[in-house]
């Protein structure tokens, strides 16, 4: 697809690093990743925070006029957010909120490098992916080789057996930021769930008055 083509998303939902890395090349991929999105006319939703590679990202995106929209716990706001913030910021209760919130509003997940929360937020869309919660794409943005060890893990997981080969397919990973986006305009969704949306979005349903009601308090 060119740029200049219609996407089939409206926006995307980047997990990341509070945290730059130590190597250029990740700095480099996030704004690889905001331009991306940008000339795609991709809107952003991220976990809210303006440093490391959330900042970067965010920022990539704000400056070429799209819309981002930052998910941030209220407890995590001053820990996470130094400077100034760019586009919408919304407060939620927990974490858990904030994925669901971060879910909820996005067409599709990239994960770009990251740390023990990146891990468990892109581990947790895959497994919704992987119950039929949803059929939103997964991509790896697997800058020089940093996701590879987990695609091994995925696959020796396959090999015995603890997740179906059908399933393997649910991830996918390139090194830059516009193959990986085109993989994700290219990808088929998986129907091998055992949980209803209907349930699913029954619960989204709760959760969000749960949210309202915490936040009024």
């Amino acid at each position: 697809m060119d740029h200049g083509a219609r996407s089939r998303f409206k926006s995307v939902c980047v997990f990341c690093g509070s945290s730059a890395g130590k190597r250029d090349c990740y700095k480099d991929a996030a704004l690889d990743l905001g331009q991306e999105l940008v000339a795609r006319k991709l809107d952003l939703v991220y976990g809210g925070g303006s440093v490391g590679l959330m900042g970067l990202v965010s920022k990539q995106v704000y400056n070429g006029g799209g819309h981002v929209l930052g998910i941030i716990p209220k407890t995590l706001m001053c820990k996470e957010i130094t400077g100034e913030t760019v586009g919408e910021v919304k407060a939620v209760a927990n974490m858990h909120q904030r994925k669901a919130e971060m879910a909820r509003h996005s067409d599709c997940f990239i994960a770009l490098p990251g740390g023990y929360g990146t891990l468990e937020e892109l581990l947790e869309v895959i497994t919704w992916a992987q119950l039929g919660i949803h059929d939103k794409p997964v991509g790896l943005l697997n800058v020089d080789g940093f996701y590879n060890s987990l695609l091994t893990f995925i696959d020796k997981a396959v090999d015995d057996g603890f997740i179906k080969a059908v399933q393997r397919h649910i991830v996918v990973s390139a090194a830059t930021a516009k193959e990986l986006v085109q993989k994700l305009e290219d990808y088929v969704p998986m129907h091998d769930g055992v949980v209803s949306k209907a349930r699913w979005e029954d619960e989204q349903l709760e959760l969000n008055a749960t949210l309202h009601s915490e936040l009024a308090r």
